[in-house]
């Protein structure tokens, strides 16, 4: 079955969601390798300046993106942002191949590997912690969700996130989302969730002592897992 990345948001983002879908292959040789087809398109407005009421409505964009996967032989699409999941309700309505969800997964992920765990901390975009994207999902399962302060939020999540999509992995960034983690982990967060798909760049296995859960490898595991299902086996 052909993977369709829509993606785009950001391109590093999209990069780093191709080489784990890679990694999470089941393959030996070139051939053993799932056909993959790319729509990354960096002009998608921005998803969190829509969420909170200060860009336009990106689903047209989205839209567009799948239909051209889709058309590209795509028959399952994998879209890794987390913020964009916000819209994908609507995209779903257009296309028939599945979109996968990427927060139901990093859940599914969560509890299976982390049981015991009670709190989570959320490091994601100031638009997916507003709308609660992540934080409904978590809760749903019973888990309660620490975010960052506001001051947090805006100064070292968001100002991580912008040096990323700028092309900066060095140590400013890293600096900054670390101050963020260590504030969670005070807090009584159990684990991390690296809830913006630029953020697994800096973070890593673990961060501030807790482990950090990636939403791109939880994506990418559960992309391969439906590509290789055979038809009509659930």
């Amino acid at each position: 079955m052909s993977i369709g990345i829509l993606g785009g948001m950001g391109p590093l983002a999209t990069v780093d969601f191709y080489r784990k879908v890679i990694d999470a292959t089941p393959a030996d040789i070139d051939q053993d390798h799932l056909p993959i087809v790319v729509w990354a398109d960096p002009t998608v407005p921005d998803r969190s300046a829509a969420l909170i009421g200060r860009g336009p409505d990106p689903t047209p964009w989205l839209v567009r993106g799948a239909h051209r996967l889709e058309a590209m032989g795509a028959r399952v699409i994998a879209t890794p942002c987390n913020t964009a999941h916000a819209f994908l309700d609507e995209v779903r309505t257009t296309v028939r191949a599945p979109m996968l969800d990427m927060i139901a997964e990093t859940v599914a992920e969560i509890r299976h590997h982390h049981p015991d765990v009670a709190a989570v901390g959320l490091l994601a975009t100031t638009g997916t912690v507003r709308a609660g994207l992540c934080q409904r999902a978590l809760e749903a399962a019973g888990l309660r969700v620490v975010v960052p302060g506001e001051l947090s939020q805006g100064e070292a999540v968001t100002g991580a996130i912008r040096r990323i999509k700028a092309g900066d992995l060095g140590p400013a960034p890293v600096s900054l989302i670390e101050r963020a983690a260590e504030e969670l982990a005070a807090r009584g967060a159990g684990l991390l969730v690296a809830g913006c798909t630029e953020l697994p760049l800096l973070l890593g296995d673990r961060n501030a002592g807790l482990p950090v859960v990636d939403p791109t490898a939880a994506l990418a595991r559960a992309t391969v897992r439906e590509a290789l299902t055979p038809a009509g086996v659930v």
